[in-house]
């Protein structure tokens, strides 16, 4: 009698090996924290504070979110991509050490004045993101394949709408510095929009996927360019309507920025007509104008922007005081934990950029942008090599909101543009943005795995199909 043992090459199909290369993840992983626990021990020295039981459990607590992460990855998206985990993770970990930074100060400054020491905020973002961490795990756990979204794309578009305006619902919206942003259900306060542009994304790229044939299409051309169709110019006209219906109802720049900007791009990749670019430029500038001359609040920050030196003790005394934390950084920084980021207002939030700048330099900020860059092109090169259209946009849309993101937060703090409402991806103080973030990351190695996952190939019919066995 003869039994099988092993089987050479199998009936029908053959794999293609592919590394997974989840252990340069690891060790990638390892050196963010270690980065980390650097940057927190030299905050510590720099201001006299000793390391405590409490910051080793905090910087443990850390390390064993991101091998939870890994562990997850390695299990379900085995072939993803081994940098998107590790620069999101940097990212955050960069993000902790400056709140404990800003912690530091505030403590010292209540020391000196005879108050009571405020709450840390870096406890509070270590459970955010202990939370973001669970809905990472829960994405990837539960979406196996991310063309399954593509199902449900008029649903996710009329949750992100509900998302975007819920702030404006009495008794639960909420205004914050002017912007009527969050909503608030007893003790707990959470900003929608930052769900809701996970959502839009998602209908935008299945919208796209569906009507992708008919936008493309040219009726007119005007200087060699084509134009689409007069009844194609519908969904740009929303798009662009509800940007300035966020812009007018909740005083929001960056949020009317970041979906207007969003949709104009992925229907630019979806078609590939310059046209689309051109009139969504072109009614920018409309809506940008009308918003100068119709909103005060437009025309302050504007003008603000182009003479903040004259507004210096009042409305722009936030941006004068974060060029002054830029300036006093210089190209290598006066050196973590020896600056001034406390006196910035907002600086664990809106200008937590600022005291990054301040206290590592131009130096230090351009690595950061670098390593916003890796993720960005990361997110891009899944979306090339993924071979569904769905998955292509989806990518491509996740990559450029967190574009969009760095591009118009880090333009404002250093004057490029006007200052907008946006936080920092990964760094800024806040629950909202940074599980909205993860949520994308988790996202995006869901579609990278696709695209990696080794190929299943079919075996000529000249191969010979072999079988080992053994005798009896």
């Amino acid at each position: 009698m003869s039994i099988p043992i092993d089987v050479m090459a199998p009936v029908g199909r053959a794999i293609r090996k592919q590394p997974s290369r989840r252990n340069l993840e690891l060790v990638l992983l390892v050196f963010a924290w270690a980065v980390g626990v650097l940057g927190t021990l030299q905050i510590g020295w720099a201001n006299g504070v000793e390391p405590n039981s409490q910051l080793w459990i905090t910087t443990g607590v850390v390390g064993m979110l991101a091998l939870v992460m890994h562990g997850m990855v390695r299990w379900k998206a085995r072939y993803a991509d081994p940098f998107l985990l590790p620069v999101a993770t940097l990212l955050t970990i960069l993000g902790l050490v400056m709140i404990y930074r800003l912690d530091v100060a505030a403590t010292e400054r209540a020391v000196l004045n005879g108050s009571p020491e405020p709450t840390p905020d870096a406890y509070s973002q270590l459970t955010w993101f202990t939370v973001a961490v669970i809905l990472f795990v829960s994405v990837l756990f539960l979406l196996r394949d991310h063309r399954i979204l593509q199902r449900y794309t008029y649903t996710f578009g009329f949750a992100g709408l509900f998302l975007l305006v819920l702030p404006l619902a009495p008794i639960i919206g909420t205004t914050v510095n002017g912007a009527t942003l969050w909503v608030r259900l007893g003790g707990f306060s959470f900003q929608p929009a930052e769900l809701a542009k996970i959502l839009l994304t998602i209908f935008f790229a299945g919208y796209l996927v569906e009507k992708r044939d008919s936008l493309a299409l040219v009726r007119t051309k005007f200087l060699g360019i084509g134009f689409p169709r007069l009844k194609d110019l519908g969904p740009i006209i929303v798009a662009w309507l509800v940007s300035l219906g966020v812009l007018v109802f909740q005083r929001d720049l960056g949020t009317s920025l970041l979906f207007f900007g969003l949709f104009v791009s992925m229907l630019y990749i979806a078609t590939q007509r310059r046209s689309w670019l051109i009139l969504g430029g072109l009614m920018f500038i409309v809506g940008a104008v009308l918003a100068y001359f119709a909103f005060g609040h437009v025309r302050l920050r504007v003008t603000v922007w182009l003479d903040p030196w004259t507004y210096a003790n009042d409305d722009g005394y936030q941006i004068v005081q974060s060029l002054f934390g830029l300036a006093n950084g210089g190209i290598l920084g006066a050196g973590l934990g020896q600056g001034f980021p406390n006196l910035v207002p907002f600086a664990n939030t809106d200008f937590i950029v600022a005291a990054l700048g301040e206290e590592l330099g131009v130096t230090g900020l351009i690595a950061m942008l670098l390593l916003y860059a890796i993720l960005v092109e990361r997110g891009l090169r899944a979306a090339v090599s993924v071979r569904d259209s769905f998955g292509q946009l989806l990518a491509a849309g996740l990559s450029i909101t967190l574009a969009l993101q760095v591009f118009v937060i880090i333009g404002g703090v250093t004057r490029l543009i006007p200052l907008t409402g946006l936080t920092t991806p990964f760094l800024s103080y806040g629950g909202s943005s940074l599980i909205a973030n993860w949520i994308i990351v988790a996202l995006l190695l869901r579609i990278s795995d696709r695209a990696r996952r080794p190929e299943v190939t079919m075996p000529s019919p000249d191969e010979a199909v072999t079988q080992v066995v053994r005798r009896v």
